[in-house]
């Protein structure tokens, strides 16, 4: 494990938003040609959403990881957090911009479908935690900056029920995130337990 944290530290963050922006632009470019099937809008909206919360629990595994296996991946957690934020944003462009387009149905559609509901407010808590992710935000937020990044824990939770209910029908797949996302949550719990006992 030394070996490969000390790869990894001589490793560049870069290439990691240079990989990230090829997915999407893939995706539309397999839209364009048609070739993503009868619906395209559709499979661009989800494949964009669960790769988004996909990375959302990379970003939660990154300090279990470290805790229990020793693998360091916190000089990436940025990057994989930015990334994250941009395929929400462009999960949510997808179905505001190319579904929906109609503002009026657009606002309904918000309050009136819970999953949709609870998919907002997700998006809404990581507005912050991305305009944040930045050394000037570290410093001038001090201590407070990582209270407020703890808001991931409720945006990783809302993302998953988000999946649960837009599934229709009993699907084993989005409870298999949302039952990922919760025990990597009480991952982080057990050593606070601990030590109060203690």
């Amino acid at each position: 494990m030394d070996y490969i944290n000390s790869f990894l530290r001589k490793t560049p963050t870069w290439p990691l938003y240079v990989l990230g922006a090829i997915y999407p632009a893939w995706l539309l470019w397999q839209g364009v040609n048609g070739w993503l099937g009868v619906d395209p809008v559709k499979v661009m909206e989800h494949a964009l959403g669960e790769r988004g919360l996909q990375l959302l629990i990379l970003t939660l595994a990154i300090t279990p990881l470290r805790r229990h296996l020793g693998l360091n991946l916190f000089k990436f957690r940025r990057a994989i957090g930015l990334l994250t934020f941009l395929y929400i944003f462009l999960h949510l462009l997808v179905w505001l911009v190319l579904d929906v387009q109609i503002l009026a149905q657009i606002w309904a559609d918000i309050l009136k479908r819970p999953y949709i509901t609870i998919g907002m407010v997700g998006f809404v808590l990581m507005v912050p935690l991305a305009l944040t992710s930045n050394n000037l935000s570290v410093r001038r937020l001090g201590p407070r900056w990582r209270s407020l990044h703890k808001a991931t824990y409720a945006v990783a939770i809302l993302g998953a029920v988000h999946f649960v209910m837009l599934a229709k029908g009993f699907q084993i797949e989005p409870l298999v995130y949302l039952g990922v996302i919760l025990g990597l949550l009480l991952m982080r719990l057990k050593p606070r337990r601990r030590m109060a006992r203690t």
